[in-house]
């Protein structure tokens, strides 16, 4: 049974306006009671803070004075005795309706009564809501009078005469950093300020004397309803208070209101408005049609005064992303307005996590959760923020709602177009004479300006800036202000002046409140169409990305966690790249999955209310054609809906579709209840606990419509599946906080806590499985998708986003169950005190840490020095990096360090080892302490090393690294070590290094230099002087001296003049070494290696290929040049952030230099001239000498079109300046720049034609030469000219020395 679902429940009663009408304060029978929930919360505190939690009294805190102690509350009454579909909860309405106890007053203390509301979450996420009307009643009873009394004698002999002492220790307290307004600030409406407590001349506050003084104790009236009506309940509680007050009796006995509201006021049918009379006014609601967003009736205007714009869409930002959230502020009511605003602006999504918008203090422990949670903590006033001590920060969004204040966690995305939509909602706030910063109202009214003055002289009072005579003067102008019609309230931001319950206190307020409850109405539905518009705009066509994979609901519930729903990397190829950011994240939240969830289900059964709104708005969004399908851009497009959406409202408020009953004289018996002014009466029970006899033509009505929509679920119960079932599915389907959306008020035993804890080391498991699975799975490539998981490639911004998703997990497993807080980052505090203990050890015993496996080779047989795996030295590389200035950043990079070097896993169960340190750190039930549970959380951690992962290094851009190269030549010549200078330079995706002397006979150098990414090519060369001047070298190994990635660059051939091609230097391509022992465990499932360098057995000379005779076919080559193309044009239709190297794709082994050669090389004639090897350079340089005499000689412009002469002339430039370079790089090294240049100007397809034309080609070609034939060059022409449409950059190090 839900009752947020509008109109859902059984029997006729759902329909019903209210369901409970309750009365909550002290209990004269049982008298004066500690507050258990108080005592508890201490016993909390104390098991919290590592002390004996037996040393606490029970709730008997003589600390305090019996004035701000808490005492305990009772539900006096509540009417009617049960209703079947939302059993009364009295625990939880007892402790939502005073969350901090009875709170008792004197007549010098302030006592305005203040209205605060409050819901109850239930286990299937339906809501109640209630609202609660305080105010304070004489207390008549002698016996509480005198128990007060003593309990004022006793606490006034523990301490110093002084009463300044009292009140200062009483801040002090624990208990107390938790008090709500209730305590001496008391709550007050929304649009005041907290009031502060009076202290009367000469009497020290929280005094007691039972002679002098008059003793007042809080009482609340609640009503509790399926709908938030915020303003309807509100006004109807305040007008029955008012009666109780008035000096007249009210016109009918109190039942008759209750009565009516309980029995005879229904719901407003969708999409119509309803009046119902209270005491003295008519009181307005009106329900939002089904077309129409779904009805919020808490001011938002109010929640965008009390944050600012900009604060507020961070909130909002936040929530979206499913992060901690915790709500702080002394005003009860400020903390629903500022929760309910924030969860109606997420339509059409929901959050699906713990949601208590008041926490009650004995629930403080539920802060530990380590789960997305909306909460709000009452604040007591002066409570310093820095003190608060919160489990968890580093995924916390911390809103100070009483100071306009938000602390964001780091790493924190904007949400998309940000500035316009700030725009937007700042254009309808001033329209409503709103400021967007928050605040007093702009314009303000005479009346406004002359109470200002004041309101000032108020402030000073409360702040206690005022003496006794200015004090009686102020009473006076406030007097004479009254009867002027100046308010003088509190300041505070006024977002609704004038608003009923603001004057309750004194004067009536304004008949029917009916033009500002729909100001409130018309400014409520405008925000929230700009907010719902954007997500209309973002998810235009989320269902073409929907994948429907099941063909029954049972299959689909059944395999719901093995489906792939949601094509992500398709939807997220098709946003605009400003968005992705945000959309990545979002994209992984429980919001999002559960509303891909609701559209999947929505073929077999009936779609969920917010679903059918949003798709209703997202087929008219297309047939009004807003913009072509799947077009995105990243424009913003204004919401164009606000005025029909306010005028809707507005007609339904103006012209009343239903009115109720009229409350009317109940059988009653004569002479109870009498009415005496000031007292609530004892309301006569039989009256109220059962509604009339069915003579309303609404409940026929509705029980008509019910019953039939009862046949249809019973008839649609036996063909679909079995509802308990499904509903289990579907907690089970979607992972934790389902069953966890709020905490049990009514038991909080040590076992019902030690249970919820277990629920979230179940939880956090069961998540780290899902998480680490998720990115094995969308990073594994090719083999992923053979079976059967969608697309191979994982963009760079998924990998970011599941790495950080990652990184929070990780601090939320590791602050579950700390004993004591240090600092934001729990995972980083840990590691510094197992640094500190390992420090002081290896001091001890002045030898290097022992960390696990001592030494990591590189790879087997190659020279490379040993690189030591150490969680210290690791810790170390983080704490030097300047650029990190926070713990949590700190937490975060050494995660992606040990994610990169495949150690994390390794690493924290090191960390873990030391169970002496984990056991002072944690408690018992702490999900580190759990054993089983660690263990396999470790095992998920370690699958993770089946892939690679460059986080660290890909996100840490400008840190310096130290690199070490290691020169390998090939040792059977004798030749290893020239005479001449050699000289390196190691270039990766981010920069180079720079040429850098190698010292002479040195094989191995290390440098520092600012990251360079993953590493590309390495230029090597020397000068060619002394004797020993040529160089046979098989390779270069450069590595990463912090991550520990290794990359090999192959080159096998001489740098020498007159050896091989006559090169000095040569540009060699990379790629990344698996480690030994993480081949075993890569063998099955490593992503495709990375492009090689070309290696001897490719760069070799033309007759000693064909000498060799595996020379490759003409389909072969062919194949190779299109596959080669293919590459590149793959290459520029990635987001830029991740196109990764393009030299390899030009360079690299199978890349299209190497490509072309091939071509060039095909069926070339074998003959030696003049005994020498020919290289294809060769026949470029002859060719060259061959057009420039026929252009000399005019036979290419007779014969040919102008074009070919002007290429002639461009290929014949190029060729020279090649040639005319100051660098020896080499015949093949002078071919690949020119392929590279001509690629990068689109002059390769003219090129060709040119040298097929050469009379040159039938003497050095044979008959079948692919060069030869006509058809094939025009085909690799057309292939060839497909790369024209990108502009391709080349490195520095390829072009270095070319002037063109």
């Amino acid at each position: 049974m839900s009752v947020s679902a509008p109109g859902s429940g059984s029997g006729s009663a759902p329909c019903r306006f209210a369901h409970y009408f309750a009365i909550c304060g002290l209990d004269a029978e049982t008298g004066l009671e500690p507050d258990e929930l108080a005592a508890l919360y201490q016993w909390l505190e104390a098991d919290r803070q590592g002390r004996s939690p037996d040393t606490t009294n029970a709730g008997e805190n003589f600390e305090q004075s019996p004035l701000k102690r808490t005492f305990k509350s009772k539900v006096l009454a509540h009417f009617p005795e049960n209703v079947e579909w939302n059993p009364f909860d009295q625990d939880a309405v007892n402790m939502l309706c005073m969350p901090k106890g009875l709170s008792f007053r004197t007549q010098a203390d302030p006592r305005e009564p203040c209205f605060h509301s409050f819901l109850i979450t239930r286990e299937d996420g339906s809501r109640t809501y209630g609202f609660v009307h305080t105010f304070y009643e004489e207390v008549t009873s002698p016996q509480i009078c005198a128990a007060m009394q003593t309990l004022y004698q006793m606490h006034h002999a523990e301490h110093t005469p002084s009463g300044s002492a009292s009140s200062s220790s009483s801040s002090s307290s624990s208990m107390d950093s938790l008090a709500s307004s209730l305590d001496e600030a008391e709550v007050s409406s929304p649009g005041r300020g907290p009031a502060r407590g009076v202290s009367p001349c000469g009497r020290c506050s929280g005094a007691y004397d039972a002679t002098r003084d008059t003793l007042y104790v809080s009482k609340a009236l609640c009503l509790i309803t399926p709908m938030p009506f915020m303003h309807a309940c509100r006004r109807f509680l305040s007008q029955l208070h008012r009666a109780v007050t008035a000096s007249q009796p009210p016109p009918l006995p109190l039942e008759s209101y209750i009565h009516n509201v309980l029995y005879e006021v229904p719901l407003p049918p969708p999409g119509r408005s309803l009046k119902f009379h209270s005491v003295y006014e008519p009181i307005r609601c009106q329900r939002p049609g089904p077309g129409e967003l779904p009805l919020a009736d808490f001011s938002l205007g109010e929640a965008f005064q009390l944050l600012g714009v900009e604060n507020l869409v961070q909130l909002f930002t936040c929530v979206l992303l499913e992060m901690q959230i915790l709500l702080y502020s002394q005003d009860y009511q400020r903390l629903m307005t500022v929760a309910e605003g924030i969860t109606t602006l997420l339509f059409p999504f929901q959050w699906q996590h713990v949601y208590v918008p008041i926490l009650p203090a004995s629930l403080r422990h539920f802060l530990d959760a380590p789960v997305p949670y909306l909460m709000g903590l009452p604040s007591k006033e002066g409570t310093d923020r820095s003190k608060l001590e919160l489990p968890q920060e580093a995924n916390l969004c911390f809103v100070d709602i009483d100071n306009h204040c938000i602390e964001l966690p780091e790493d924190f995305p904007q949400f998309p177009n940000k500035a316009e939509l700030i725009q937007e909602l700042s254009d309808v706030l001033l329209c409503f004479g709103l400021s967007p910063e928050g605040g007093a109202p702009l314009g303000p009214t005479p009346g406004h300006l002359r109470g200002r003055v004041l309101r000032d002289l108020v402030d000073d009072r409360k702040n206690g800036n005022l003496g006794g005579e200015a004090l009686a003067v102020l009473e006076r102008l406030q007097a004479l202000a009254t009867r002027a019609g100046v308010t003088a309230g509190p300041a505070g931001p006024p977002a609704s002046p004038g608003k009923d319950g603001e004057s309750e206190a004194g004067g009536r307020p304004p008949a029917g409140g009916g033009e500002e409850e729909l100001r409130d109405a018309k400014l409520n539905v405008q925000l929230r169409e700009v907010f719902a518009n954007r997500f209309v705009a973002m998810f235009a066509d989320y269902e073409a990305f929907v994948i429907q994979s099941a063909h029954d609901l049972e299959s689909w519930l059944t395999n719901r966690e093995q489906m792939h729903n949601f094509d992500k990397a398709s939807f997220l190829s098709d946003q605009p790249e400003p968005y992705l950011p945000f959309l990545s994240r979002f994209i992984e939240t429980q919001m999002f999955a559960t509303f891909i969830d609701n559209k999947i289900m929505s073929q077999w059964e009936e779609k969920e209310p917010l679903l059918r709104v949003f798709d209703g708005r997202l087929e008219k969004a297309r047939l009004y054609g807003a913009r072509a399908p799947g077009l995105r851009t990243s424009g913003y497009q204004r919401c164009v809906t606000l005025r029909e959406s306010a005028q809707a409202i507005e007609q339904r408020l103006m012209k009343i579709d239903h009115t109720a009953i009229h409350p009317h004289l109940l059988d009653m018996k004569i002479g109870q209840g009498k009415y005496q002014r000031g007292f609530f009466p004892k309301l006569q029970a039989e009256v109220l606990l059962s509604g009339p006899t069915n003579n309303n033509r609404w409940s026929n009505r509705t029980a008509t419509a019910q019953r039939r929509k009862d046949r249809h679920r019973q008839h649609s119960d036996h063909l679909g599946l079995d509802n308990d079932l499904k509903e289990k599915y579907m907690q089970e389907a979607r992972s934790l906080g389902k069953s966890l959306r709020q905490p049990k008020l009514s038991d909080l035993s040590p076992a019902v806590i030690a249970q919820t804890n277990w629920k979230f080391v179940e939880g956090l498991l069961k998540e780290c499985r899902m998480k680490t699975k998720r990115m094995l799975v969308e990073k594994m490539g090719k083999e992923a998708v053979e079976l059967g998981h969608g697309e191979a490639n994982i963009t760079g911004l998924e990998e970011n986003t599941l790495i950080a998703s990652l990184c929070d997990l990780l601090e939320r497993i590791w602050s579950h169950g700390l004993q004591v807080k240090q600092g934001k980052s729990a995972l980083w505090s840990h590691l510094l005190h197992y640094q500190a203990r390992e420090e002081k050890l290896e001091l001890q015993a002045e030898s290097p840490v022992s960390n696990g496996p001592e030494r990591r080779k590189s790879e087997t047989g190659v020279p490379m020095p040993f690189l030591r795996v150490s969680l210290i030295q690791d810790m170390r590389h983080i704490q030097n990096m300047s650029e990190i200035k926070t713990e949590v950043g700190r937490a975060r990079a050494w995660i992606r360090l040990s994610l990169e070097k495949k150690l994390l896993s390794q690493h924290l169960k090191q960390l873990l080892s030391n169970q002496a340190l984990t056991k002072k750190l944690y408690k018992r039930y702490a999900f580190l302490r759990c054993e089983d549970e660690k263990e396999q959380f470790l095992f998920h951690l370690l699958s993770l090393n089946a892939v690679d992962y460059f986080c660290f290094t890909s996100v840490f851009t400008t840190i310096v690294i130290p690199y070490r190269a290691v020169i390998i030549p090939i040792k059977k010549l004798s030749n290893a070590m020239t005479t001449s200078n050699p000289w390196i330079c190691v270039s990766g995706e981010l920069g180079d290094s720079g040429v850098m002397q190698i010292p002479k006979n040195v094989l191995e150098m290390t440098f520092d230099c600012q990251n360079l990414g993953k590493l590309t090519t390495v230029q090597l060369g020397h000068d060619n002087s002394g004797l020993l001047a040529k160089w046979l070298v098989d390779c270069v190994m450069v590595r990463n001296e912090i991550t520990g990635h290794t990359y090999k660059f192959p080159c096998g051939r001489w740098l020498g003049k007159g050896v091989d091609d006559g090169s000095l230097e040569r540009v060699l391509i990379g790629e990344l070494v698996v480690p030994v022992g993480d081949e075993e465990a890569g063998k099955q499932c490593r992503t495709p290696p990375m492009q090689r360098s070309p290696t001897q057995a490719r760069r070799i000379s033309i007759t000693s290929l064909s000498a060799r005779g595996a020379k490759p076919t003409g389909a072969q080559i062919q194949e190779a040049i299109g596959e080669a193309v293919n590459n590149i044009v793959k290459h520029f239709h990635k987001p830029e952030k991740e196109r990764g190297s393009l030299t390899i794709l030009l360079c690299g082994e199978n890349g299209l230099v190497c490509a072309l050669e091939q071509f060039f090389h095909h069926s070339f004639k074998s003959a030696r001239l003049f005994q020498k090897n020919v290289f294809v350079w060769d026949f470029v340089e002859k060719a060259t000498a061959c057009l420039e005499t026929a252009d000399q000689m005019g036979d290419l412009q007779g014969g040919a079109p102008e074009p070919l002469g002007l290429t002639c002339e461009t290929f014949c430039r190029y060729v020279n300046a090649i040639n005319s370079t100051s660098r020896n790089i080499g015949k093949d090294g002078k071919f690949q720049l020119l392929v590279c240049l001509g690629a990068r100007d689109r002059l390769l397809p003219q090129w060709l034609p040119l040298l097929a034309e050469c009379p040159l080609i039938s003497r050095m070609y044979e008959e079948g030469a692919l060069l030869r034939d006509r058809t094939t060059v025009s085909t690799l022409v057309g292939v060839l000219q497909t790369l024209h449409d990108f502009n391709i950059t080349l490195e520095s190090s390829l072009i270095k020395g070319i002037q063109l």
